[in-house]
């Protein structure tokens, strides 16, 4: 397939770049010592990454301790209320530890592993990543430093105490806003402290190269799993495919398995309250060219062109800028990028678990939201959401502030 001059039947292959851009998104923006740390990764990641013992490890780490393939489910209940349009769910809240974050965890372990590292280092929005990587560092042995926002400490107790169980290090970043942002501006500054015997695992598809790659990469896997069990399901693709985004890392795997199908693709962005530049996380929508983190993309910025200040009611959300391959994916047109406010999030939060069953994590809950939509807008077909994780750590945030609906 040949959209916009790609040619999406190599996509993969030629992106990144060797300099680890995306178009003109994406690239290595940190110190000179530590772009010898990201080089030392890239080179290390390249190696095993075409190893077919890392690739024999990783699959047996997936089948037998993750739980993989999660299957798809038919929200048959949701969709006969909406019509004719059949929507689908890729279940990653059923993925060991409760989301999609455990897929590329493991595999940045298994990664420090090879590298003779003794420590992770990552940030937590809404604590999943935490987790995940918490978990894959109890597997193999490894100290664990997790960096975390107070706020988000306050929304995501739950998961807070599952890092500590798991032996992990909690750290309450109390600067700034005290969310997601905070969060990897102290666990990048950490990594600059310990790279020699650290690395850095980041939880999405952003930061310097190979990140954003590497991330993608491990995360394909629900890509591929997607793409098989829905045509063995039904004997087609689905119409449309859907996934919420904040960095984007769940939405990158899960796309990959469809780019070079006529699929129509929607990644959903938060807009929190509304439109004013604080009240939303949409940066794809309202931001503009800028580095951040170690990388160009597009991001949220304030009057002085520094990251803005966003807000989501979702936590892993929170975030004031994309990964980069999704800022080339919108500028290509190729992935169509939209907004789900609160209200409607939380609607859907709801009409989830009382007519399938099923408790989506609030991250996951903007691209239900966004399905029921889009459903409406169809008269027939399908669409087939990633279901990123469940919602169990959302609970009492959700039962304190909206109550039971």
């Amino acid at each position: 397939m040949v959209f916009n001059n790609i040619d999406f039947d190599t996509y993969l292959k030629q992106f990144p770049d060797e300099n680890g851009y995306f178009g003109k998104y994406g690239g290595v923006y940190v110190s000179p010592e530590l772009k010898n740390a990201m080089k030392e990764i890239s080179e290390s990641y390249f190696t095993i990454c075409k190893s077919r013992k890392f690739i024999d490890e990783l699959r047996r780490i997936r089948r037998e301790f993750q739980g993989r393939p999660t299957p798809i489910s038919h929200l048959e209940r949701l969709s006969n209320k909406l019509g004719n349009v059949q929507i689908y769910a890729k279940r990653e809240d059923l993925n060991h530890t409760g989301a999609h974050k455990l897929n590329h965890c493991m595999g940045e372990a298994l990664l420090a592993k090879y590298m003779g590292k003794k420590k992770v280092i990552a940030e937590t929005g809404a604590g999943q990543h935490g987790v995940a990587l918490a978990t894959a560092a109890a597997y193999f042995g490894l100290e664990c430093d997790i960096y975390m926002g107070a706020v988000d400490i306050k929304k995501q107790a739950p998961n807070v105490a599952r890092m500590k169980i798991l032996g992990a290090n909690v750290v309450e970043v109390t600067h700034g806003l005290q969310t997601l942002k905070e969060a990897v501006d102290a666990a990048f500054e950490a990594y600059c402290n310990e790279y020699k015997d650290a690395i850095y695992c980041i939880g999405s598809v952003v930061g310097p190269h190979p990140f954003p790659m590497m991330v993608r990469d491990f995360q394909s896997v629900v890509g591929i799993e997607s793409r098989d069990q829905f045509t063995q399901m039904t004997g087609e693709l689905p119409d449309a495919i859907v996934a919420c985004l904040g960095g984007g890392s769940n939405a990158a795997g899960f796309f990959s398995g469809f780019l070079n199908d006529p699929v129509d693709i929607y990644g959903i962005e938060p807009l929190g309250r509304g439109t004013a530049l604080g009240d939303h996380a949409a940066s794809l929508q309202y931001g503009e060219e800028g580095v951040m983190h170690g990388f160009n993309s597009i991001m949220l910025k304030d009057e002085n062109g520094e990251p803005a200040p966003v807000y989501s009611v979702a936590s892993g959300l929170d975030y004031p800028s994309s990964g980069p391959e999704h800022a080339f994916l919108h500028e290509l047109g190729r992935v169509k990028y939209d907004v789900i406010g609160d209200d409607d999030t939380i609607d859907a939060f709801f009409e989830l678990s009382r007519l399938e069953g099923i408790i989506p994590a609030i991250e996951s809950s903007h691209a239900i939201a966004y399905a029921i939509k889009l459903a409406k807008t169809m008269n027939h077909g399908s669409i087939l959401v990633n279901l990123s994780g469940r919602g169990d750590k959302d609970m009492d945030y959700i039962i304190e502030n909206y109550g039971i609906r």
